[in-house]
């Protein structure tokens, strides 16, 4: 269930002497970001601030990830398990979330098939950005502002090259037309307010009308 603070009672934090453990988990990626410990105070600041406040073990004190370093969590939702002992935040990190400079407290590795495909989010973001900001100099927002037609015609174009390259040339070519597809195939969505996501589920409802 998601937390709210009329929820916080309801927790079993005397089951490890007033403090509940807390998994951090990358909204956008999936990600596991680190573990940290709340006791009820430490709910109630980052509900509040919307930033992640854990209680610190060792300092024996609220403390806010990133107070120091300016690296906080902002925080998305909170979710409680089954037993009501267990919290899962999903956050979205400022910067990196170890004191050792890495983006996780477990290293920099994508360890599932889920977060080496998670950049297809970031790119959907990136390409949201430009077509806000309209940056100088930006190909995404020049392809953007060119119209349905050319950007029609750019997957056209690159879809050809990919099949092209696929008859003959390198793993390495056909890997870079692909990438150049789903590029263009991206911003063609986003030209109709249409999204990845959309595409996925699409996916998703074909394979289990099949089964």
């Amino acid at each position: 269930m998601s937390i709210q603070f009329s929820d916080i009672e309801s927790l079993a934090f005397e089951k490890a002497g007033g403090l509940i453990p807390v998994i951090v988990q990358h909204a956008n990626n999936g990600a596991v970001l680190m573990l940290g410990y709340m006791n009820r105070e430490a709910l109630r600041a980052s509900l509040q601030r919307r930033r992640l406040v854990f209680f610190s073990r060792s300092k024996q004190r609220l403390w806010e990830k990133g107070e120091v370093s300016g690296h906080t969590l902002d925080l998305v939702e909170l979710s409680a398990d089954c037993d009501a002992d267990a919290l899962l935040a999903t956050a979205l990190p400022r910067g990196p979330v170890c004191h050792n400079g890495t983006l996780t407290c477990f290293g920099d590795d994508n360890r599932t098939r889920a977060g080496r495909l998670a950049f297809l989010g970031d790119l959907q973001d990136v390409i949201e950005q430009r077509a806000t900001e309209q940056p100088d100099g930006s190909y995404t927002a020049k392809l953007l502002s060119a119209g349905p037609k050319r950007l029609a015609q750019k997957v056209g174009e690159e879809g050809l090259e990919t099949a092209l390259a696929a008859m003959g040339d390198s793993d390495a070519d056909v890997v870079g037309e692909a990438a150049d597809l789903l590029y263009h195939l991206s911003v063609l969505l986003r030209s109709r307010g249409l999204t990845i996501e959309a595409v996925v589920a699409e996916l998703a409802r074909r394979h289990a009308a099949r089964l």
